[in-house]
């Protein structure tokens, strides 16, 4: 949400959430519309929701706005919103219900927020930059259905919201960077992101955007800690991620969609990233909880 102060500057809402004990799950899963004449239910919320968008629109509103999530949008709604749907969705979206205490929380504006310890903000709409809180929230699902172990879940819970922190919050906050290079970095993210499906090089880079190969790996590994080539190896490594707890494909398909030529190669590649095989990450999130409400 955005507010406009005195003098007319939009100011982005956010909700600061004390971490120093994890968060209390209540319920989570993933929810798929039965059809394309959805809509969502009206209702009191009685705690956090958080909703992140996999598939088409998702039209709900509270009292103060509309939302409509498109795919990798998040929502958080806090407690006594009045939720409802105001528009047909055919969709798909991973929910988490979740609790605070509530001397440990409260609304804030994100501009004004001052990074502690033990103190995350998420603000209440925005786009993810990657699939990590899908992966993170498949296997909050698989640890409810196979553990039914209240502090795992809790801190489960907790590694997901401050996952959202870091990449709602903190990467668009970095401090020290100047903007034309942080922009240009931000880019180059965006791009690799959109293309990570396909054989990327370094050198495709660089030509990309017109910038010489030593000059764009020294940047973005000054800015990101990594090396390029190893970015472009992590999203690689991500989307499989996505696919393997996502999708029912074989992992010879998932190697050939992300263009490795042949299946031993992506697996080395995926247990070097990993310590895990494919199928070992695979099985370590195999328990999808699926909901048609």
């Amino acid at each position: 949400m955005k507010r406009l102060d005195e003098v007319g500057v939009v100011r982005m809402l956010g909700y600061r959430l004390n971490v120093e004990k994890p968060l209390a799950l209540k319920m989570t899963g993933k929810f798929v519309s039965p059809s394309p004449d959805w809509t969502h239910m009206s209702r009191l919320l009685l705690d956090y929701e958080l909703f992140v968008q996999t598939k088409g629109q998702l039209f709900i509103a509270d009292e103060e706005e509309q939302h409509a999530l498109q795919e990798g949008d998040f929502l958080l709604m806090p407690p006594r919103a009045k939720q409802f749907g105001y528009r047909k969705s055919d969709c798909s979206f991973y929910w988490l219900h979740f609790t605070v205490d509530e001397h440990l929380t409260d609304s804030c504006e994100i501009e004004s927020y001052v990074p502690q310890e033990g103190s995350i903000v998420i603000p209440r709409k925005g786009t993810l930059s990657n699939d990590k809180i899908v992966v993170l929230m498949k296997q909050l699902q698989d640890s409810v259905r196979s553990y039914q172990d209240t502090t795992l879940n809790n801190y489960l819970t907790t590694s997901i919201l401050c996952e959202l922190y870091n990449q709602a919050y903190l990467s668009k906050n970095a401090p020290n960077k100047k903007l034309k290079q942080l922009q240009l970095y931000n880019d180059i993210v965006d791009f690799m992101t959109w293309n990570r499906f396909e054989q990327l090089k370094v050198s495709q880079i660089a030509d990309h955007f017109g910038y010489n190969v030593k000059y764009l790996s020294h940047l973005f590994s000054t800015i990101a800690g990594v090396s390029l080539k190893q970015f472009i190896m992590q999203q690689k490594i991500e989307a499989a991620s996505f696919l393997l707890t996502d999708t029912n494909q074989t992992v010879n398909e998932i190697a050939l969609q992300l263009g490795y030529h042949d299946s031993q190669h992506f697996m080395k590649s995926f247990k070097q990233m990993t310590n895990l095989t494919p199928t070992e990450f695979r099985n370590a999130s195999a328990n999808r909880l699926l909901y048609y409400r």
